[in-house]
């Protein structure tokens, strides 16, 4: 998401940057610009209206016309008011300041992934916050809906409501509430139904649910996909029932990104949670500054350290550091490595958090690196005996082929993995035998494979 958005500013700023410095005209037609990319994203025009003359009061002045990198100053402006637009800093948390059990209600649209969302917030809520949580669904259009979440309660973790067939969904919550305050729950979700479409019986409904439980949170939950019908459903929300957040679901996609941008504006409601993929733990807190710095090219390294906090194993990831300081690195080791990296998500999502990784990432996934690159090396990893694994010295030509013909590989791509894995042990030993003296007396360049540090002799 945001990619051609993204690909936009950085063409806009780039020739503001080029050109010293700005005159009104320049910043005026750098504007111009900036709306016709936003409009192209799918930005609520009253949003966009907003968004470029905030912009244009603050960068046509002085101080930044007359500034030494006035493109640069031109580009922190609408760094900011992205911020704003988004929600200003920092994220928003769920509001759980009530008497036990908390009701929370997740309404939106049919397929806009309500119910998968709230099995994400369960286990969110479970694991992160220590609550004792209760699913609910109260969806008695759709069959199957309340044993669909029955079964991601299960995968969460938390226990659902048991089912009891002919109960309107008013009684559901109520039933919920009770059996939440009877059982000592924290926090009861409750997933209400939707619709293909906005309709009054949607709407009485949820109001009917909502003056039944007396929700906390009423959480709105949209397909970033849909663009300005994800808009057009968040108003019709907000001015029916009261929005107090938003949850922006397939986060992941290739949407132009307007219904993000335009979300906070729309209904005066934050934007607490966004989801990318069907994990169930793919759930993240949504933080303005960090979006946008990833619109503008700036990266999200914040995000990155916190993914890596929470998926990789500290254990396992300091018995791997000790061994390969020591030189006992193995293969089982590195596809255990790449197990680890796997979690992170794909490598365009973690390329994506980097700043400036844009191209790249763009070229990684018209390459389809993506999807097979780390799953066929741990299948040549698996097509191996113990043995070969923990020494690959003896792998010779008829073991090759037998490990490519297994892992459904080529002989050259288990080539490439061994020559890989001996530079990686190389660099390894290197390390342990300079110290941490003789790396910072000799730099990075003496752990490179040695074709990489000779140089060309001048003639």
């Amino acid at each position: 998401m945001f990619d051609a958005l993204s690909n936009k500013f950085s063409g806009i700023f780039d020739g503001l940057r080029k050109r010293g410095a700005l005159s009104e005209a320049d910043v005026s037609e750098a504007l111009r610009e900036v709306r016709l990319a936003m409009l192209d994203a799918d930005v609520a025009l009253p949003v966009v209206k907003d968004f470029v003359e905030r912009i244009r009061q603050r960068a046509v002045g002085h101080e930044v016309l007359s500034a030494v990198s006035p493109g640069q100053q031109v580009a922190k402006i609408v760094h900011d008011a992205l911020v704003e637009a988004l929600g200003g800093e920092g994220a928003v948390p769920l509001n759980l300041n009530a008497v036990p059990p908390v009701p929370i209600l997740m309404v939106g649209l049919q397929g806009s992934g309500k119910t998968t969302t709230s099995g994400k917030l369960a286990l969110r809520l479970t694991s992160r916050d220590r609550k004792r949580v209760l699913l609910a669904s109260l969806d008695t259009q759709r069959p199957a809906a309340q044993l669909q979440l029955a079964q991601l309660a299960e995968r969460a973790g938390v226990p659902s409501l048991p089912i009891v067939a002919g109960q309107t969904p008013v009684q559901i919550g109520r039933r919920a509430m009770e059996t939440g305050r009877r059982e000592g729950f924290d926090v009861v979700i409750l997933d209400t139904a939707g619709r293909l479409s906005i309709d009054q019986a949607l709407m009485d409904e949820v109001r009917d649910i909502r003056a039944a439980t007396n929700p906390a949170e009423t959480l709105l939950v949209v397909d970033a996909m849909t663009g300005q019908d994800a808009v057009n459903t968040a108003k019709a929300f907000n001015d029916a029932v009261g929005v107090t957040g938003v949850v922006l679901t397939r986060m992941d996609g290739d949407a132009r990104g307007g219904a993000a941008l335009s979300m906070r504006h729309v209904t005066g409601a934050p934007i607490k949670f966004s989801g990318s993929g069907e994990k169930i733990d793919a759930l993240e807190e949504f933080h303005p500054e960090r979006v946008a710095g990833r619109i503008l090219g700036l990266g999200d390294i914040v995000g990155l350290v916190e993914r890596a906090a929470e998926t990789i194993d500290h254990d396992e990831a300091e018995k791997l550091a000790k061994k390969m300081l020591k030189g006992n690195f193995t293969l089982e080791d590195y596809s255990a490595q790449l197990k680890q990296i796997g979690k992170m998500g794909s490598i365009s999502s973690i390329l994506g958090m980097l700043p400036g990784m844009g191209q790249l990432t763009k070229q990684i996934e018209s390459a389809n690196i993506d999807q097979t690159i780390f799953k066929r090396q741990q299948a040549i990893i698996g097509s191996m005996t113990a043995k070969e694994r923990r020494m690959p010295d003896i792998i010779k030509a008829s073991r090759k082929k037998r490990i490519a013909a297994g892992s459904g590989t080529s002989v050259q791509e288990v080539n490439r993995l061994l020559k890989q894995f001996d530079d990686m042990s190389d660099m390894m030993k290197r390390m342990n035998k300079l110290g941490q003296k003789g790396l910072m007396r000799q730099g990075m360049s003496a752990l490179m494979p040695k074709h990489m540090g000779q140089q060309r002799r001048p003639y």
